[in-house]
C-alpha cells in the first residue's frame, strides 16, 4: 500500500482530526493546513476537523484557524504540515496525540510521527497535499484549489526558485483546471499592498548594508519598528522583494520580536547554501530560503558573520 493510501485510511478511520503547522506561518503552511481541512470535510462532512495555530492577520484571505483546546488530544489524529522539527509545531504537543502524520517538503530534521511523507524535492507542502488529493478519494473544491495554489506560489516565489519542477507545473495545471482556480484573484490577495507597505519595502532597501562578499543584511530594533508603526513579522516578510539584486547573493532581514523574545530573521540566497547556518540559530528551512530566531542582536551578529563566511567561500558576488 502506498503512503498516500495509508494517510487516507487514517483520515478515514479517525472522527477527530487536528491539522497543525509551524510557528510564524506563511501562505504555504496556512494554505496546506486549511486546504487539507476543507478537503477532508468535503469528503467526510461529519468529522471534526480543526486547523490550529496562532492566526496570521496578513494572510486572513486564506481562511480562519481554529482555537485549540485540551479535548482535541483525545482519540485524535494529528496531521502536521510544512514543519520538519518538533520544536516548531505551533500550539500543540504532537506526542500527546493517539496517531501522528507528517507531510513536509523540508530536509528531514526530526522524525516525530508514525507516518512521515517527507519529500525535499517538492516545491512546497501544498504540492504534497495536491498529490495526496489526486492519489486518493479526497474531494477537491475551488476553495481548496485556491489555497493550495497560493501555497505553491508563495514557496516558489511565483515559480522562480530552482525546486520548481515539471511535476510542480503539472500539478498546478491540473488543479487550476479541475478546481477552477481564479489565479488573478489569488495573486491579488497575495500581492496587493498598501502605500504604507511599499514605504516599508523602500525603508528595507535603503537601510540594508552589503558586505564585500555579497551579504546584504538589515537589523531593526524595537524602537524603530515602533517608529515605522509595524512589527517584526511584517518587516521580515519584505525579504522576498530583494530577489535579483545584483550586489547581493545572500540577504537577511532581522527584526526584534518582543512577543517571541527573539530576533526574527528571514534569509534568502541565490547560490550559497544557508539552511545549515540558520539551524545554528534556532531555525532552518531550505537550502536557499530559511528562517532563524537568534535570542538577541549579539547572537544575530554572529549569525551574520557565519553567513558572510558562507558567501566568501562560495566565491562572493
Amino acid at each position: 500500500m502506498n503512503i498516500y493510501r495509508k494517510i487516507y485510511n487514517k483520515i478515514k478511520k479517525y472522527n477527530k482530526i487536528v491539522i497543525a503547522r509551524h510557528i510564524g506561518p506563511d501562505p504555504d503552511a496556512l494554505g496546506s493546513s486549511i486546504g487539507l481541512k476543507e478537503a477532508i470535510l468535503n469528503t467526510f462532512p461529519k468529522k471534526e476537523v480543526y486547523a490550529v495555530g496562532i492566526p496570521a492577520a496578513k494572510h486572513k484571505y486564506l481562511g480562519d484557524v481554529d482555537t485549540f483546546n485540551e479535548s482535541m488530544y483525545e482519540n485524535s489524529l494529528l496531521i502536521v504540515v510544512d514543519t520538519p522539527d518538533l520544536k516548531r509545531v505551533d500550539g500543540v504537543d504532537p506526542l500527546r496525540f493517539e496517531y501522528r502524520i507528517k507531510i513536509d517538503h523540508h530536509p528531514l530534521v526530526d522524525k516525530y510521527c508514525d507516518i512521515e511523507l517527507v519529500d525535499d524535492t517538492a516545491s512546497s507542502a501544498a504540492q504534497l497535499i495536491m498529490q495526496l488529493i489526486f492519489k486518493t478519494p479526497l474531494k477537491l473544491s475551488k476553495s481548496v484549489g485556491e489555497k493550495l495554489y497560493a501555497g505553491v506560489v508563495s514557496d516558489t516565489n511565483r515559480f522562480l526558485y530552482s525546486y520548481t519542477s515539471p511535476k510542480t507545473f503539472n500539478l498546478v495545471s491540473k488543479i487550476i483546471k479541475e478546481a477552477g482556480v481564479e489565479i488573478t484573484k489569488v495573486y491579488e490577495n497575495m500581492y496587493l499592498r498598501s502605500i504604507e507597505d511599499k514605504k516599508l519595502e523602500s525603508y528595507a532597501i535603503l537601510n540594508m548594508k552589503v558586505t564585500d562578499n555579497g551579504l546584504g543584511y538589515l537589523f531593526i530594533e524595537q524602537d524603530e519598528l515602533n517608529n515605522l508603526k509595524t512589527d517584526a513579522a511584517t518587516m521580515t516578510n519584505m525579504v522576498n522583494f530583494m530577489q535579483y539584486t545584483k550586489e547581493m547573493i545572500v540577504w537577511v532581514i532581522c527584526a526584534h520580536d518582543a512577543s517571541m523574545g527573539c530576533v526574527r530573521s528571514s534569509i534568502r540566497s541565490r547560490g550559497p547554501i544557508i539552511n545549515e547556518v540558520a539551524s545554528h540559530y534556532n531555525g532552518g528551512g531550505h537550502v536557499f530560503a530559511s528562517g532563524a530566531r537568534p535570542k538577541d542582536f549579539e547572537e544575530t551578529k554572529k549569525m551574520i558573520e557565519e553567513l558572510d563566511l558562507v558567501c566568501k567561500e562560495y566565491g562572493g558576488k
